[in-house]
């Protein structure tokens, strides 16, 4: 295919399908995904390049990262909506590899399986000083924390297998509302937001807003924004942070809130009000 022409549905699933070129496997399952692909195929294919494994150099480093294929893969499976990937993510749940396990958890999450809630307890329940204890020699953490928070967030509470009493699941996730990194304190607010609706982690997530770091006041944007929590709304818009991502989470809280009336068809108070501060922003 010449330089510069774009990939078609048909030219991914072959680049997907063909075993030679590891590098037009890595793009095309990155390429399924990224287009919502609704091919019959789509989801088969990638479900057999999730079980892929091997390095790719990075020209851009010089490091190899550990089996990305099947990360895409796994991160694309996510994005198509189809219950045949929850079971092949569950067992790359269970992979050495945690850089799959931080893909096959947000893949969990969006998919809403709700399986998948007790194999990421399990990887959290050993705590942060365990689970969320920096991995020697690298700057990941011996469990990919941020992931598997924000999949529980994700599935929220519903019963399940006759369970009644959601304190065992909160009791993990609150563990890491003190971890030393913000970015995990930022995914344990997020999450236990969506799981209780308990304004002081909507607050806590506010308070993240004036952290010195960037990064840290991005993160944290962007979970408010998930969460659909409209009291964070003024903080949002005042935030140091690029107008972009502000309206980015400016556009959750009008969309995600729990509280949005889908059946009107015009807008509350409320949501004028972060309407209009989204047009202020443009």
């Amino acid at each position: 295919m010449p330089q510069g022409t774009p990939l078609t549905e048909a030219q991914a699933l072959d680049w997907l399908r063909q075993l030679e070129d590891p590098g037009q496997r890595y793009y095309a399952a990155w390429w399924l995904g990224r287009m919502r692909s609704k091919h019959q195929a789509a989801v088969p294919l990638l479900i057999q390049a999730l079980a892929e494994r091997g390095p790719r150099l990075d020209p851009a480093s010089g490091v190899d990262e550990p089996n990305p294929i099947a990360r895409n893969a796994a991160r694309a499976l996510g994005k198509l909506a189809d219950s045949r990937a929850v079971a092949p993510l569950l067992k790359a749940l269970e992979s050495s590899d945690d850089g799959l396990r931080e893909a096959a958890a947000r893949s969990l999450g969006q998919l809403g399986a709700l399986k998948a809630r007790r194999p990421i307890l399990q990887r959290l329940a050993p705590g942060p000083l365990v689970a969320g204890a920096p991995r020697p020699g690298t700057s990941r953490l011996m469990e990919p924390c941020k992931a598997l928070l924000e999949a529980l967030g994700a599935l929220g509470w519903q019963e399940e297998d006759g369970a009644t009493d959601r304190e065992p699941l909160l009791e993990v996730v609150r563990a890491y509302v003190d971890h030393e990194r913000p970015l995990i304190r930022s995914a344990a607010c997020r999450s236990l937001l969506q799981l209780t609706r308990e304004d002081c982690w909507g607050e806590q997530l506010v308070n993240l807003l004036l952290h010195s770091e960037l990064q840290v006041r991005r993160a944290a944007l962007l979970d408010l924004g998930v969460t659909g929590w409209r009291p964070a709304g003024s903080a949002v818009a005042q935030t140091l942070a690029e107008n972009s991502l502000k309206l980015i989470a400016l556009r959750g809280l009008v969309e995600n809130s729990p509280a949005r009336n889908r059946t009107s068809p015009s807008p509350s108070p409320e949501e004028i009000e972060l309407l209009l501060a989204m047009d202020d922003l443009l």
